[in-house]
């Protein structure tokens, strides 16, 4: 049976179209989050939107899904992933074998590997609001919501973490780690 054009929407539709418009930025957080891994990275996003699916029905007045769906992620990694990081990397020796690294693209890679160092050096709380308003755009008050601070806390670790990297970048030296505090 076909739908009749002049038909309403299906508020189902509309949800799963609104949820599904949200999914690159959710994997580009979550990449960032966990630094990278595409494994972790989908499995985090794939949990987040279960749990949202499972919560939303096509009745419920959600006002800022973006928001929300960004919220869940963000609780699922501070919940779930940060006490992983702690953990020893293991590698698939078999894999390393057969698959060797390729040759880096010099100034860009570079870079690149700088800015993650960098990322890697700035306190949890500094990066989580660095990723969601340099990264995916969120305003300030957004980002305030999703991690359930106040806008002036936003603010705050956003103009420190915005001048740690700057100092970070600049730095001949790897700098020692900054000590990660456990989520409360």
């Amino acid at each position: 049976m076909q739908k009749d054009q002049g038909s309403p929407i299906d508020p189902k539709d509309a949800l799963e179209q609104a949820i599904i418009a949200h999914i690159a930025g959710l994997r580009r957080y979550a990449r960032a989050l966990l630094g990278g891994g595409v494994g972790d990275s989908e499995d985090l996003v794939q949990e987040s939107l279960a749990r949202a699916l499972a919560r939303l029905r096509p009745w419920t007045e959600v006002r800022d899904l973006r928001s929300y769906l960004f919220t869940i992620l963000h609780n699922l990694y501070v919940d779930e992933y940060r006490s992983r990081r702690a953990a020893p990397i293991i590698f698939d020796l078999e894999n390393v074998l057969h698959h060797p690294a390729a040759p880096p693209n010099q100034d860009r890679r570079l870079e690149l590997r700088d800015l993650a160092r960098g990322l890697d050096h700035l306190a949890d709380e500094q990066r989580e609001v660095l990723l969601l308003v340099g990264l995916e755009g969120v305003s300030y008050a957004e980002a305030a919501r999703i991690l359930d601070i106040p806008i002036g806390t936003v603010m705050s670790r956003l103009s420190r973490a915005r001048r740690q990297l700057r100092i970070l970048m600049q730095a001949d030296e790897t700098p020692t780690p900054v000590a990660k505090r456990k989520p409360s």
